[in-house]
């Protein structure tokens, strides 16, 4: 989260900012998706930390991740599967 971020930056000693977030001072609860340099990088101390808030053009998101209810109906037509091994038993019938 920007708070997180700005708390664990300061802490050891190292000043962050945001290129896609104007007003990153204010920011409380947006979460970090990417940083530079990355995270576990030795660094020297007053070094600069980029941080995003959002995902580039064509970067997309990880999507919705709840449950999709109601889930689709179960049934309908179930197809034999053959032996372990046979990939193809069922073409020469």
């Amino acid at each position: 989260m920007a708070v997180d971020a700005r708390e664990s930056a300061r802490a050891r000693g190292l000043f962050l900012t945001a290129p896609d977030r104007p007003d990153f001072h204010r920011a409380v609860v947006d979460y970090v998706v990417r940083q530079y340099p990355p995270p576990g990088a030795e660094v020297p101390a007053d070094s600069m930390v980029y941080v995003w808030f959002d995902f580039a053009e064509g970067e997309g998101g990880g999507g919705v991740r709840e449950p999709r209810v109601p889930r689709p109906p179960a049934g309908g037509l179930q197809r034999e599967l053959g032996e372990a091994g046979d990939a193809f038993e069922m073409i020469g019938r």
